[in-house]
């Protein structure tokens, strides 16, 4: 969407310290859009010079130009004008799984598929934890 005339609001001091951050952009009309955005992303760069193992190393994201993965809401944007727009920080996460239920969580608590006022439309998540023994988590917590 070329040149970014709306800055984002309620970033933190310290986003290159978070996974990524849930959020809402806003149009005049009271219109809107929930999404997740990553400040960080995975790069995997060659191994170093006598080693086999790849290196992973993390990068910032296009986060501070990001305009959210919803067609509807893209269009919305080049037709009405960025300075229609308010793009704001709703809650920041340490890791993709949290980031991902962040998200889900307020998109339901918004009923974003039914409201007509909602970008939204629709909700595609991926979750998943880490699943440790959970035989030995139930005999260590008297369940």
């Amino acid at each position: 969407l070329g040149v970014t005339m709306s800055k984002w609001i309620n970033i933190p001091d310290n986003p290159m310290d978070h996974f990524g951050f849930v959020y809402k952009i806003t149009h005049e009309s009271g219109c809107y859009y929930l999404g997740k955005k990553q400040i960080k992303r995975r790069i995997r760069r060659p191994p170093l010079k006598g080693k086999r193992r790849r290196r992973i190393d993390y990068v910032e994201s296009d986060w501070k130009t990001y305009w959210g993965s919803s067609d509807n809401l893209l269009e919305a944007v080049k037709k009405y004008g960025e300075q229609e727009f308010t793009r704001e920080f709703v809650s920041l996460h340490e890791s993709k799984s949290e980031l991902a239920m962040a998200e889900l969580k307020l998109q339901l608590e918004h009923d974003v598929l039914n409201d007509p006022m909602s970008f939204n439309g629709i909700i595609h998540v991926r979750l998943s934890k880490k699943v440790g023994d959970p035989i030995e988590w139930a005999n260590n917590n008297d369940t």
